[in-house]
């Protein structure tokens, strides 16, 4: 029996009339929903599947990540957020850079010509304008000052690229902990950048522009040429502009033999040059040079032991501070006559003053230590004092108690009347007409055209000799010699010895009724100590260019006699008479002949004494700005007073 096929065998019968066929593709994936539930649509088919390559295994398929669909508008904003910072910050750059200046011209800006004043034995007075010494680099300069600067202003100076962020940030910290602003974040080129470039005005377009040129500096030099800007630019008070001016200004010495307490000190002048420089603050400027010691021992840069040594070398290191603050009236003269003999100031000029350093601290001491002692008591309160030698050079001047807190030079700018103090030119009329020392003349009231002058407390003596009447400063005989002379013979003579003004020949010429400066009418005193020579007060010997170029020399035009020499010698005698018995006791001397002649003009306006001992001549005026009267105060108290203390230590 033949077997039936393998096939036959295992199909299932059916019953059916279609004819069988092959399942549809989504018949085969999608099974069959009841009625009742959801439909959706059947998916697209898929493609058949790669034949892989014989000889490899099936790759297994990785899974499909979810879509972030926050990543692309975060990125978006991002690039958004970077070009408008990029355009902001391009606007701030042409806002605030459009008026920079141009940094190759104002790197060769130029200064005021400075006026360094000399005192008679050479030492500094006085300086104006901007003082800049040699050129250096910091090859040039004692590394000790390399390090103090840089220790003191910006110790990551080599490490920043022109603005030091970690400085600012540090900086901001320290400022939010103390809530106000105690520590800076500036480093040394920005500090380049507004001396060369920039006003100091504390504002946030300067501070923005200051950042630019920092930037574009370090773009454009080295390190060590920014730091050499640095030293030859920063300025350090007293008119000085880079460390060498400073260094010869304060240590009268260039910059390259400066030792390390002297390095420390320029190096913290840069906070407050004007209120910690040694000649303005001598203490501040101590405190804040050990400062800059201890900056440098933190930083490493020196020991303890080395900061000690040079802490101790602060008594002496400044010689030429010490000298500073003298003369201020003397130099204000001195400075407003420079351009008549050096002609428009277009170079540093060197002054060789006529001033004497010992006999201006003696003056002044005086002047001051007699009204603070005296003033007050007396309502006086200012004074001058002018001393010359023998030939008119000015060797003292004070023109007030204070120059800081009134700059007005009353020695030579001030007019006042000198009352009895212009007598000595009414006698020596009097003695060019023939009267002698011992002309015999009433003391007794008198009238002319109208006008009847009085004695001090209305006192007579009835008849006296001419040296009495001059001694004791009689007031009747004065003008009693004045009108036998002839008032215009006194006009002359007075301006023959030098008085300078108009003088009016009035009756009242005899007692001084008009105005004269303290420098003037000293001035016209000396033929009386000299023998008779007139001399014209001044007080500028030499004038030379930096360099060392003489620009002006005084030359002596020789003696000019103005009074005879009998006539001269009577007029000492006379002089002295009012020292040794007269009004003028107080101005006696211990070891040298005083003479002089006081003056007090009417209701106690104004105390003068004019006088001279040995190889000085010294005036002195004491009153009130405002023409007040003071409270009985005479030549012959006050002013004879000031007049002795100060010629104690004259020579």
């Amino acid at each position: 029996m033949a077997r039936r096929p393998q096939t036959d065998r295992m199909a299932p019968v059916f019953e059916a009339s279609a004819p069988s066929r092959p399942p549809l593709i989504a018949e085969r994936v999608v099974p069959e929903l009841s009625d009742d539930a959801p439909r959706r649509a059947a998916p697209s088919p898929r493609p058949p599947p790669r034949r892989r390559k014989p000889g490899r295994s099936p790759a297994r398929k990785a899974p499909r990540r979810p879509r972030r669909r926050w990543v692309w508008p975060l990125i978006r904003l991002m690039l958004v957020g970077v070009i408008w910072m990029v355009i902001g910050l391009a606007g701030v750059v042409v806002w605030f850079g459009h008026d920079l200046p141009d940094p190759v011209t104002s790197a060769n800006v130029t200064r005021r010509p400075s006026v360094t004043l000399l005192a008679a034995d050479g030492s500094q007075l006085a300086s104006f304008g901007d003082i800049q010494g040699d050129t250096v680099r910091t090859s040039d300069v004692p590394r000790a000052l390399v390090l103090a600067i840089l220790a003191t202003e910006d110790r990551r100076f080599f490490k920043h690229f022109g603005l030091d962020l970690v400085g600012i940030a540090r900086a901001s910290v320290v400022n939010l902990r103390a809530g106000r602003v105690v520590q800076g974040g500036s480093t040394l080129t920005q500090q380049v950048a507004k001396n060369l470039f920039l006003t100091h005005d504390r504002t946030f377009k300067r501070k923005i522009q200051e950042v630019l040129l920092a930037l574009w500096l370090e773009q454009t030099f080295t390190k060590d040429q920014i730091l050499s800007l640095y030293l030859n630019r920063v300025y350090l008070g007293a008119g000085t502009h880079g460390v060498d001016a400073a260094a010869r200004r304060y240590f009268d010495q260039p910059v390259g033999q400066i030792n390390l307490y002297q390095a420390a000190l320029l190096a913290g002048l840069p906070k407050a040059p004007s209120r910690l420089n040694p000649v303005t603050n001598p203490d501040g400027s101590r405190v804040r040079t050990l400062q800059v010691l201890q900056n440098m021992v933190e930083a490493k840069m020196i020991t303890p032991a080395l900061a000690k040594q040079a802490a101790a070398l602060a008594d002496g290191a400044i010689p030429g501070a010490r000298r500073g603050g003298m003369g201020s009236y003397f130099a204000d003269w001195i400075l407003e006559r420079v351009d008549d003999f050096a002609g428009p100031r277009d170079r540093d000029l060197i002054v060789r003053t006529t001033l004497d350093p010992v006999q201006q601290r003696s003056a002044e001491a005086a002047v001051a230590g007699l009204l603070a002692e005296k003033g007050a008591a007396m309502k006086a309160s200012q004074a001058a004092l002018v001393a010359l030698a023998p030939d008119g050079a000015v060797t003292a001047m004070v023109g007030g108690r204070d120059h800081a807190t009134s700059p007005f030079n009353r020695a030579a700018q001030a007019r006042r009347q000198p009352g009895s103090a212009f007598k000595p030119f009414v006698f020596l009329a009097g003695l060019e007409a023939g009267l002698t020392p011992s002309t015999m003349m009433d003391d007794a009231p008198i009238t002319v055209n109208g006008w009847s002058p009085g004695n001090y407390k209305d006192k007579y003596k009835g008849r006296v000799s001419l040296t009495q009447a001059f001694a004791q400063s009689l007031n009747t005989v004065a003008v009693r010699v004045s009108e036998t002379a002839g008032r215009g013979a006194v006009v002359k003579v007075a301006h023959r010895l030098g008085v300078i003004g108009s003088l009016s020949p009035l009756p009242s010429i005899a007692l001084g009724v008009f105005e004269v400066s303290p420098l003037d009418l000293t001035a016209a005193y000396a033929p009386f100590a000299n023998g008779g020579y007139a001399v014209v007060p001044h007080g500028i010997l030499s004038i030379a260019d930096r360099d060392g170029g003489l620009l002006y020399e005084r030359q002596d035009s020789g003696p000019r006699r103005v009074v005879a020499p009998e006539l001269a010698r009577s007029m000492d005698t006379m002089l002295g008479a009012v020292v040794s018995w007269g009004t003028g006791r107080a101005a006696g001397l211990p070891d040298r002949t005083a003479r002089g002649k006081t003056g007090t003009s009417q209701g106690y306006r104004d105390a003068w004494f004019v006088g001279y001992a040995g190889k000085t001549l010294a005036g002195v005026w004491v009153g009130n700005d405002d023409g007040t009267p003071m409270r009985d105060v005479t030549g012959g108290i006050l002013p004879t007073q000031i007049w002795h203390a100060f010629m104690l230590n004259a020579p």
